[in-house]
């Protein structure tokens, strides 16, 4: 798997905002395949192997020229890039945690193999980080900085400390969702232990459940939210200082929702657009390759299959050319 950083400039109106998500996806996906493809095609193609012919010529220390088969080796041609044509022309590839276009930040794609992780690492229910940023003294019909105004109301009244007291009493509701969907008894050393590693998650699909919130920055009508949470969507976030702002007695839209973190893999180790060709995708692949492994592991212990699990001697040549179609629907949402 591969950490990305995706971003998207343009605004969009929401009507159509689905299939510009679609689009999105898919222009991201084929320019990540393009580049693999064209740095694994341009290397140079392995020596071709040899075959026995029998060729037609004159037989040795002969006076009469006469002919004979003579058994000769022979280059194979048959992979050959000029009769066959290039040896990668598709790979598979799956994609994670999804953002929408008004939303940047790191999206996870799984190559070849890599694409079963990605089911992995839904199931081990891990948290994302987010920098959400707000703007007080308005409404508007997506919640977006750019959509059609509702209201404009005053702010002047509002304080940091009031958004702390705000931001403390969302986190407390959600920590308490949070036991109810893990289905834990707490009386119970498993729910302690587990509480202790952090390892608390959801059994099943739930709705966006906050683990940490907190303010970053505040100069009103300006503020700056740290998102830890799970199972949301980055319309969900964007409700969220909606709502912010009612309890503060006000109006909020979010006008920014940049993802920091998705499960174990962070900014620091993404990919800008100008980083994807095959050098910086195949080394970002072999150093996250020993994290995944053991953050799998940890979360899902002897629900994972090992055998799965990444290595650092994962190659290029293990995925096998023209493999799979793609891009294959990831496993997130």
């Amino acid at each position: 798997m591969v950490p990305l950083y995706s971003s998207l400039g343009d605004r969009t109106r929401p009507c159509l905002l689905k299939n510009i998500l679609y689009v999105h996806i898919f222009v991201c996906t084929c320019v990540y395949i393009i580049s693999v493809c064209s740095g694994l095609n341009a290397r140079k193609p392995p020596a071709p192997k040899q075959r026995v012919r029998f060729l037609l010529g004159p037989m040795e220390g002969s006076e009469e020229k006469e002919l004979t088969l003579t058994a000769t080796s022979v280059p194979s041609l048959v992979n050959h890039p000029l009769v066959c044509g290039p040896a990668f022309t598709h790979l598979k590839v799956g994609m994670g945690h999804r953002l929408d276009v008004q939303a940047s930040g790191v999206l996870v794609l799984g190559v070849g193999h890599g694409c079963r992780l990605l089911t992995d690492m839904y199931n081990a229910h891990l948290t994302k980080d987010y920098t959400v940023r707000g703007l007080l003294g308005k409404a508007t019909d997506d919640f977006c900085e750019d959509g059609r105004l509702v209201e404009k109301t005053t702010y002047d009244h509002v304080t940091r400390e009031k958004l702390d007291r705000i931001l403390a009493m969302i986190q407390g509701s959600h920590q308490k969702a949070l036991v109810m969907y893990s289905n834990l008894d707490l009386k119970t050393q498993e729910a302690y232990e587990m509480a202790v590693r952090g390892l608390i998650r959801p059994m099943n699909k739930s709705p966006m459940l906050i683990t940490g919130i907190r303010c970053l920055h505040f100069a009103p009508p300006e503020f700056l939210l740290e998102v830890q949470c799970m199972h949301e969507t980055q319309k969900e976030l964007r409700k969220l200082v909606h709502e912010i702002g009612l309890e503060l007695k006000t109006t909020a839209v979010c006008s920014q929702v940049r993802r920091t973190r998705d499960g174990f893999f962070t900014l620091d180790s993404a990919l800008l657009r100008t980083q994807w060709d095959l050098h910086n995708i195949q080394d970002a692949i072999r150093a996250a390759a020993p994290q995944v492994a053991a953050e799998l592991e940890k979360s899902l212990g002897p629900q994972l299959d090992t055998k799965e699990l990444p290595s650092r001697e994962w190659s290029w040549e293990s995925q096998g050319p023209s493999s799979t179609l793609g891009p294959e629907r990831g496993a997130g949402h």
